[in-house]
């Protein structure tokens, strides 16, 4: 895993300070590849790499190019099936010069043109330069595990795995805000889809790739995600055997590399499971990491990774997170995500990758069978609640307003979400599975908002289009179909993933998701939704799949993840700081909030810890102010 970065020129042979400024980029972005560098300059094109030695340890140096040196590539991932792609090119007379995975990628572009993505097992972000048609390709893999980021003006297009890159060129300019993204952060808690924060610098869609050829651009999907019915004969037994099957050979896939390889252990069922089809797949002794937090009464995940561990024989390490670590990791949590993203676990994924990386290169984790197999509970409540909506037929209506008063008075308004789906069609109930009509931002929006916000969260066109686009793909197929559709178009790669990704990179490891192989994820998507969601429980084949492989008290335990305490903080060690951050005088002129209204929550929140998540976001995009708009050219020092 590594970083890369580039220029391209359209209409130069050759351009002053190139080389330079792709120094500066890769410089930017030290952390991605401590251990070494790489650059290519010519003729108005400039790649740069940034380098985390995991395969092919002394020759897999980039860029690297073809044997006549006409294209080259740099390349951020890995590709789980490069052996097997090698095999191949080379019975077809092409000529390697190392053992590493991106050179397989330069030879399957000679020998497949732009199909070569297809036959790509892996997480990627790459970039190609061919330079007999003066094209470069940029790519990402299917499901968005590797961050890109490119800029276009009519002269050139740059691009970067991260936006500090791109925020390295000064032909770049100022920073400035799109109003729409920071009204999409409020509606979904993150910014989906292709805009960023920043005017004219875009996120490249998972499954997508540009080609540019002299100032002459297009953006084209080459894979997305189809819901078919190719299981759908099968017997249950056989599935679940298939399954066990995909899932060791793809584990066994996830486990190659020239350097040692750790898990990331939550506690939970995925990461559990893993762990036991990888010590099969390897004669060394398996390091495994944890995070718990300081304090009483919080959820502990130590004791389930601790029983993990010594069910498979890891070497195991725990780190604990406490509330003074939270807050003071949190400029640096903005710095590393470069986006506003509301996702408290992302600092604990930072401090137990930070541990990780005192004894390991490579993580594995279980991120991703929920997204797959339906993990979550609000998949099954949503499609329980509409049964009981079916039965009520013409009263439905009442249904509603019987929900909505349950939901007031239990559970601290947790379900009141579910009120709202009888009477609603799932494009307008359902834009991910942390956001809807509900959610406190899109209900009081008019409060929250000062007038000029409001009327961009009113005509917000991007959202608009965006969310059309989303259903219209996939009007055919059944409602849980839907939302695990939405769900990897939004929450996979623009929350779960660019999390997984910065937080682990900031502490130069690589992490891989095996539950995210598209062989698993189309494997998914062609099994009946039935055993998938069985009543209320969740995740059902995957479930049974791992029956017998892990111990039942990790089976059969209610779900909670990395369950960082923030609420808890943010209304006690963390109180002082979050008035000092939210009612600044800088704060409140950007013109974004009503200041009655944030003194209101911020009050009601100490009092019921029932605006938790507001608060965090509202912090989230204050300090990214401070941190990438206020000191205008970013440097590692401003945090």
């Amino acid at each position: 895993m590594c970083g890369i970065c580039g220029k391209y020129y359209f209409n130069s042979e050759g351009k002053e300070g190139l080389s330079s400024l792709i120094q500066r980029m890769t410089d930017s972005m030290w952390h991605r590849g401590p251990d070494d560098q790489g650059y290519y300059i010519k003729g108005g094109i400039g790649l740069g790499h940034r380098r985390l030695s995991i395969i092919d340890l002394s020759t897999g140096k980039q860029p690297i190019t073809n044997e006549d040196g006409s294209v080259v590539v740099v390349f951020n991932g890995e590709i789980y099936n490069y052996k097997h792609l090698r095999e191949t090119l080379i019975s077809k007379g092409h000529i390697f010069k190392t053992n590493s995975d991106t050179e397989v990628i330069v030879h399957s572009y000679e020998e497949y043109g732009e199909d070569f993505l297809n036959k790509l097992r892996g997480m990627f972000a790459i970039a190609l330069w061919d330079s007999k048609g003066r094209t470069l390709l940029l790519a990402r893999d299917r499901l968005g595990i590797k961050p890109l980021y490119y800029s276009i003006t009519k002269d050139w297009i740059l691009f970067s795995s991260e936006i500090k890159g791109i925020l390295s060129d000064n032909d770049f300019g100022n920073v400035e805000l799109n109003l729409e993204s920071i009204d999409m952060f409020f509606r979904f808690y993150f910014i989906p889809g292709q805009k960023t924060i920043i005017k004219n610098i875009n996120r490249l869609l998972p499954g997508w790739y540009v080609k540019v050829t002299q100032g002459n651009i297009n953006e084209l999907q080459y894979w997305d995600l189809h819901f078919g019915s190719n299981y759908y004969n099968r017997d249950f037994e056989d599935m679940k055997q298939d399954l066990d099957s995909l899932l060791r050979e793809t584990v066994r896939g996830h486990m190659i590399s020239d350097v040692p390889v750790g898990f990331l252990l939550s506690g939970g069922v995925d990461s559990t499971a893993l762990l036991s089809y990888a010590i099969n797949e390897t004669n060394k002794k398996v390091s495994s990491f944890t995070v718990g937090f300081s304090g009483q009464d919080f959820p502990d995940e130590r004791k389930y990774a601790r029983i993990a561990s010594r069910k498979f024989g890891t070497r195991h390490y725990e780190i604990t997170l406490s509330a003074k670590d939270f807050m003071e990791f949190l400029p640096k949590y903005i710095w590393h995500m470069e986006e506003p993203v509301c996702e408290p676990p992302a600092i604990a994924l930072y401090y137990v990758s930070k541990l990780a990386s005192e004894h390991v290169k490579v993580l594995i984790s279980g991120e991703g069978g929920d997204e797959a197999f339906a993990g979550y509970s609000n998949y099954a409540n949503y499609l329980m609640v509409l049964k009981i909506a079916k039965l009520f037929g013409p009263f439905r209506a009442h249904l509603s307003k019987i929900l909505n008063y349950i939901f007031n008075y239990y559970g601290n308004g947790r379900y009141k979400k579910y009120a709202y789906a009888v009477n609603m069609d799932l494009r307008n109930y359902y834009y991910s599975r942390t956001s809807g009509p509900f959610t406190y931002f899109n209900e009081n929006f008019l409060s929250i908002y000062t007038n000029t916000m409001a009327d961009v969260h009113k005509n917000n066109l991007i959202y608009k289009s965006f969310m059309k686009d989303l259903y219209d793909k996939v009007r055919n197929v059944g409602i849980l179909e839907q939302m695990l559709y939405v769900d990897s178009k939004t929450w996979l790669p623009d929350d779960l993933l660019i999390k997984a990704d910065k937080m682990t990179m900031a502490n130069s490891v690589e992490l891989r998701v095996p539950l995210l192989d598209h062989k698993v994820i189309e494997f998914a998507a062609n099994i009946p939704s039935k055993y998938k969601i069985r009543g209320l429980n969740n995740k059902y084949i995957l479930k049974e799949t791992f029956r017998g492989i892990i111990p039942d008290e990790i089976l059969f335990r209610k779900k909670t993840g990395f369950p960082v305490p923030y609420e808890k903080w943010l209304r006690n060690e963390m109180s002082e700081f979050v008035k000092e951050v939210l009612l600044d005088k800088k704060s409140i002129q950007r013109g974004y909030f009503s200041k009655k209204e944030i003194e209101r929550v911020i009050k009601e929140n100490e009092l019921s810890g029932l605006y938790s998540k507001e608060i965090f976001s509202l912090l989230v995009l204050e300090l990214w102010h401070c941190a990438f708009y206020d000191f205008k050219k970013i440097c590692a020092e401003n945090i």
